[in-house]
């Protein structure tokens, strides 16, 4: 008897931990899902009609931009021939993004070989604005800025320049300044080309 009803006593505890294995587990929680929004269709052209042209990129000739007003300055009189001539970055004062770097560039180019200026290297003007706490893309918006700069670099004189009004036209205004006075002698404007 104690035989059978260990057998029965086994038989019970086995089918119950049968029973417990099989019961279904809860399901895990489902995370709801943000109804999406419909994708409209990208218009197909239709036969025969003209597909819109992409708008056109304005691009500036800076070059021509800023060789007229160059040779303005260079004929400016009370200017020291073989003077030191600190060109910083063209400021942007229009009403959009303006490559600036290129017009820094060309105006850097226009300058090259004049024979009335001797230039302050972008290499000087990165260490000094360094020294000075100033960031290498700093344009000096500030013309006490663009002069200090200058008596720190050694030059006797500035250009300081500005593009200014609609992104599409800008207008470049350019002022020569004398370092030691922070007086303007020559001052130029014109209006971009493209």
């Amino acid at each position: 008897m104690y035989k059978l009803s260990g057998v029965v006593l086994l038989a019970l505890i086995l089918s119950g931990c049968i029973q417990r294995a099989e019961q279904p587990q809860p399901p895990a929680p489902v995370e709801p899902v943000p109804p999406t929004q419909p994708v409209p269709p990208v218009p197909q052209p239709q036969p025969g009609l003209p597909v819109p042209q992409p708008p056109k990129l304005v691009t500036i000739n800076w070059d021509a931009s800023v060789q007229p007003l160059v040779a303005q300055m260079l004929q400016a009189d009370g200017v020291t021939a073989g003077s030191v001539l600190l060109v910083d970055r063209i400021k942007n004062s229009t009403n959009g993004n303006l490559q600036t770097a290129k017009a820094t560039a060309a105006l850097q180019n226009a300058l090259a070989n004049n024979g009335k200026f001797t230039l302050v290297t972008p290499q000087q003007l990165n260490v000094a604005k360094q020294t000075l706490g100033l960031s290498e893309e700093d344009s000096l918006t500030t013309r006490s800025k663009a002069v200090g700069l200058a008596r720190y670099v050694g030059a006797q004189y500035v250009l300081y320049s500005n593009a200014q009004g609609d992104v599409k036209s800008p207008e470049l205004q350019m002022q020569l300044m004398l370092v030691q006075t922070g007086e303007i002698i020559w001052s130029g404007s014109g209006d971009v080309q493209h």
